[in-house]
């Protein structure tokens, strides 16, 4: 059903069409909007049979997940930035256990300073945590998304993380089609999970594992996330033959045909990106989108095939690895490095671009000045997309006063 609604409200109705059977939830800014979604309905009967557990903090809300998922149950929460740190002990261990929880992360930047808007930072910190992490572009694609990871994780057996802006996306009314119960009990049969904690056939889950051994079953969890690389796009597949849109799967490229200048990011900036790549094809400059929807695991070979032919590839960052760069250029890299270039043909050049910290709007006019620097070989290796250079002059006089000699 087709509905002007908000980004959260949409995400908690996907949540409950996918018929959660215990949601735990502690709220922070910008996610709360979906628990309190889910607990209306809880309350009003529209999702049953489900145990909504009010807990006294982000770590109890996945340990409440984890406990769940181990017995049979599936678990759904949500959270966000220091939040989703307040967790990371748990999330550690759900992905270590191969549990299939779905979590929305409301992507907001990490303090300190205290900020509440929106970047990557927070879902970025837990990479390597075992979790599969999704990036939703919209607020359709957020309740799509939501969809496809209960399917994805509970056929894989690994938690899922799906990223949706904070407050972009989160707080945002947008049209979105939300399908029928019957389409999504169609498409996402009940949780058998394969592994379960029963008092009749007693097993043991997370025992400790010695130096005999513990190698091996890391070496099983990165097989298993290998194979999300076919689950993910067979997943997406099967969901736009099912439901008519084409979302979700590793990576989508916009306009990438004959692009000689790509931009790669993941998020809510893919709208506005795509709009300066449409003004700047209007004028004949070859110019695309590599959207990344599924960041862990990292998609390398789609990349690298996605990437073939460009000469120039820009990375726009909604992270700072600090004393480093950025996180996503990084793994394009490794991608572009593996790749043989085209006869006559060299690896392209690229650039790093930090935008959007903390909440900061990226513009077009911003993004036509990157890339008019960029197609003319003039970008410098780490951008500051916007840096106010006039506060940093200020500070940097203000810690020269302050020093002692």
């Amino acid at each position: 059903m087709l509905k002007q609604t908000e980004g959260s409200q949409a995400v908690a109705e996907a949540v409950a069409l996918c018929r959660p059977e215990v949601v735990c939830a502690y709220p922070i800014s910008p996610q709360t909007h979906i628990v309190e979604g889910l607990s209306r309905l809880v309350k009003s009967g529209a999702l049953a049979p489900c145990e909504y557990v009010n807990v006294e903090s982000e770590f109890a809300a996945m340990s409440v997940a984890i406990g769940a998922s181990a017995a049979g149950a599936r678990a759904y929460t949500a959270t966000s930035s220091q939040g989703l740190l307040y967790m990371t002990e748990a999330v550690y261990n759900a992905g270590g256990l191969g549990l299939p929880i779905v979590m929305t992360v409301a992507n907001r930047a990490l303090g300190a300073p205290i900020n509440i808007w929106n970047d990557h930072s927070d879902a970025m910190s837990q990479r390597d945590s075992g979790w599969l992490q999704l990036y939703a572009e919209d607020n359709q694609e957020a309740a799509d998304l939501h969809i496809q990871a209960f399917r994805i994780a509970e056929e894989l057996s690994l938690p899922v993380m799906v990223c949706m802006d904070g407050f972009v996306l989160t707080h945002a009314y947008e049209r979105v089609d939300l399908p029928s119960q019957r389409q999504v009990d169609a498409f996402l049969p009940p949780h058998t999970p394969s592994q379960v904690l029963d008092p009749d056939d007693p097993v043991s889950i997370g025992a400790m594992v010695g130096p005999e051994a513990f190698t091996e079953v890391r070496y099983l969890a990165h097989l298993r996330h290998l194979r999300a690389l076919e689950v993910v796009p067979k997943v997406a597949a099967e969901f736009a033959a099912a439901f008519g849109r084409d979302s979700g799967g590793l990576v989508r490229p916009y306009r990438l045909d004959d692009a000689e200048t790509v931009i790669v990011a993941m998020g809510s900036v893919l709208g506005t990106l795509k709009d300066v790549v449409d003004e700047r094809r209007a004028h004949g400059e070859r110019v695309g989108v590599l959207a990344i929807t599924t960041f862990r695991p990292f998609p390398f070979a789609a990349v690298r095939r996605a990437l073939r032919g460009a000469r120039r590839v820009v990375v726009l960052e909604r992270t700072l690895a600090v004393g480093v760069g950025g996180v996503v250029t990084d793994h394009v890299r490794a991608a572009l490095a593996d790749a043989a270039p085209e006869p006559g043909g060299a690896v392209p050049y690229l650039r790093t671009v930090i935008a959007g910290l903390g909440g900061r709007p990226v513009t077009t006019a911003s993004l036509h000045g990157m890339l008019d620097r960029a197609v003319t070989d003039r970008l410098d290796p780490l951008t500051f997309l916007d840096l106010r250079h006039d506060l940093i002059e200020r500070e940097a006089r203000r810690e020269r006063a302050a020093e002692r000699v």
